[in-house]
């Protein structure tokens, strides 16, 4: 990675498991892909998993901030966006040029959203107005499998409080095959997820720059 000096951009990048699409970003970072770009911290909300491996493997900080405590004390979803919000600020060295949610499974509140007005983005794997929220993988496939879908798709959004709704970024589609098994759908998908990601962050900081 050769990003250095002041014109370098940050971003905080939100998992919450395996981290494949976080390590196709720290791959991009400074690169021709993602030039003058750098990951500043990586929060997950869930502790011990291999995503936190791979940013420490990359000199990445990391921020560990589980919901669970909140929910045995009977605090709000809400609660946890503010102080989540709190903890990631209180890491940064100023404002974040984006913030990315690869993979992140929580679903934020307006007062978290409203924290990084810089904009945050997410990577969602269904096409624009399909299969929004979870499991939209295993959700397409059984729709495909009852005949009432030939393709999905991938596509990266703005963030906004209605879930999956906001304006894309980029969206791509990855034809249903009369062969597929889930295990092959999700492993096409992810491999155009990597892909996509590093497109969506770029095109989405570039736009930023342009406004």
């Amino acid at each position: 990675m050769s990003s250095s000096g002041a014109n370098v951009r940050t971003i905080v990048v939100f998992i919450s498991g395996f981290g494949s699409n976080l390590q196709a970003l720290i791959d991009a970072q400074g690169t021709p892909r993602l030039p003058n770009t750098r990951i500043e911290l990586v929060v997950s909300n869930r502790s011990g998993v291999h995503g936190l491996k791979r940013a420490e493997s990359a000199g990445i900080p990391t921020l560990v901030f589980a919901l669970k405590p909140y929910r045995d004390a009977g605090r709000s979803r809400v609660d946890y966006d503010r102080d989540l919000a709190a903890a990631v600020r209180a890491r940064l060295q100023g404002e974040p040029a984006l913030v990315v949610l690869a993979g992140f499974m929580h679903i934020l509140s307006a007062d978290f959203i409203s924290a990084f007005p810089c904009g945050i983005i997410n990577l969602h794997p269904a096409l624009p107005g399909a299969f929004d929220g979870a499991h939209a993988i295993e959700r397409a496939f059984a729709a495909f499998q009852e005949g009432r879908v030939d393709r999905t798709g991938i596509m990266v959004h703005w963030v906004i409080p209605e879930v999956d709704r906001g304006e894309v970024i980029l969206s791509k589609e990855v034809p249903l095959l009369p062969s597929d098994t889930l295990e092959t759908l999700e492993e096409r998908i992810h491999k155009d997820e990597h892909q996509l990601i590093v497109e969506g962050v770029r095109v989405a900081l570039e736009n930023k720059s342009v406004v």
